[in-house]
């Protein structure tokens, strides 16, 4: 079944997992990144303040979806997505209405757990577990809803914010996101839950991801992507310098990566159907590890471009390598309990990346070293997890 096909076959399901996706961009750190400023002012603090701040809510949330997130395996996918909805709203009402700074972080700590967190791991979750066949292709075209919104919101708000102050474009957004999920809500005909609440014994005898070895082992490859790219979009000043490239040339680099994700997600949604996701756990890195190497070599704006795009390309296919290896090894039933692991691992990437590399940006490292330094971690990533990868590829071919 070619993408044409499972458009027309299954629009309804794609088109709740991709909103899911799009939804996902309220709280994904690039558009809040777009509001640092005016949401600082908000809450009374300077930028160095607001980025430790950003780092607590987005530790918390990787917390909460740790504990909340396997509830999607047993709780009516359109009641969870009420409920996320709800906290999304709830999120935006506190971080723009409320008088008091703490009551306003909180909100920002909604929009990150319900933004980057749950309703990514939603629209994945529902995807995967639905689609039993061209489960791949199904996920490329879900994951298209992230692209969509780095390449929409940005211009979008640079060309609302001459009208509108912050808060009433958020409040706009809101209103918007409530008027989508109500026609896909009123209009659509949504699965049921996969299976009855667990109770104490049922739960015990699930996979339980973090006391399994394989999983640890994975779990640097997973994460690689998101931890290195979040620190050169933090860092892309001191990433410029260092490399003699323009900021005008890293924000043009940002429209290419995220054209890049497009052929990234359909590509790999494609190539996962044919060869196995774990096959291609091994080779969807390449394109990145090669612009790693160009930017350390030859720097300049060359550079910095190679590594948005090359970027761009990997992060395509990482929602679909991810999602396919997590079935593989631990199947479909308690897809949300181990989805929920992993989404949590990836929001608590995103929170202690800056940090870390903020310590050696502060040391005056040079960012080539840095580069290197992410170089090698992937490499190390990719090496410790050869083994849970075999398995996978054992449990799939028998």
């Amino acid at each position: 079944m070619g993408y044409r096909t499972l458009l027309r076959e299954h629009r309804g399901l794609l088109g709740i997992g991709l909103l899911a996706m799009l939804s996902s961009s309220l709280g994904q750190s690039y558009f809040l990144g777009l509001f640092q400023t005016p949401i600082a002012e908000r809450l009374s603090i300077s930028a160095g303040e607001f980025g430790m701040a950003y780092s607590a809510v987005t530790l918390i949330a990787g917390f909460v979806v740790l504990y909340f997130g396997p509830s999607v395996d047993w709780i009516a996918p359109r009641r969870f997505l009420m409920i996320v909805l709800g906290g999304m709203l709830g999120g935006i009402a506190l971080l723009t209405l409320s008088p008091w700074a703490l009551v306003a972080l909180l909100g920002l700590g909604l929009v990150r757990l319900c933004g980057q967190g749950l309703f990514t791991h939603l629209g994945n979750t529902l995807t995967g577990r639905e689609f039993t066949h061209n489960r791949g292709r199904a996920l490329g075209l879900v994951s298209l809803g992230i692209p969509l919104g780095e390449m929409i919101l940005p211009p979008l708000i640079a060309a609302l914010l001459a009208w509108l102050t912050w808060r009433e474009l958020w409040w706009s957004l809101g209103a918007t996101l409530m008027l989508l999920w109500s026609l896909m809500l009123w209009r659509l005909d949504w699965p049921s839950a996969p299976r009855a609440r667990p109770t104490s014994a049922t739960r015990q005898s699930g996979p339980r991801p973090l006391c399994e070895l394989r999983f640890w082992l994975l779990m640097p490859l997973l994460m690689a992507l998101p931890i290195t790219m979040t620190g050169l979009f933090i860092f892309a000043p001191q990433l410029t310098a260092d490399l003699g490239a323009t900021m005008t040339a890293y924000a043009l680099a940002l429209t290419g990566m995220g054209l890049a994700k497009l052929p990234g997600a359909l590509l790999g949604g494609r190539w996962a159907d044919h060869l196995g996701p774990a096959l291609l756990a091994r080779l969807y890195l390449l394109p990145y590890v090669l612009a790693l190497v160009l930017a350390i070599v030859a720097g300049g704006n060359l550079g910095v471009w190679a590594l948005m795009v090359g970027g761009g390309l990997a992060m395509g296919m990482q929602e679909i390598i991810a999602t396919g290896l997590l079935i593989e090894l631990w199947g479909s039933e308690h897809l949300g309990r181990v989805r929920a692991t992993l989404s949590a691992a990836m929001v608590f990437s995103t929170g202690i990346a800056p940090a870390l590399l903020g310590v050696l940006v502060d040391a005056g490292l040079d960012f080539r070293f840095i580069l290197a330094g992410m170089l090698g971690f992937i490499l190390l990533g990719w090496l410790l997890a050869q083994r849970p990868i075999s398995e996978a590829r054992l449990d799939a071919s028998s």
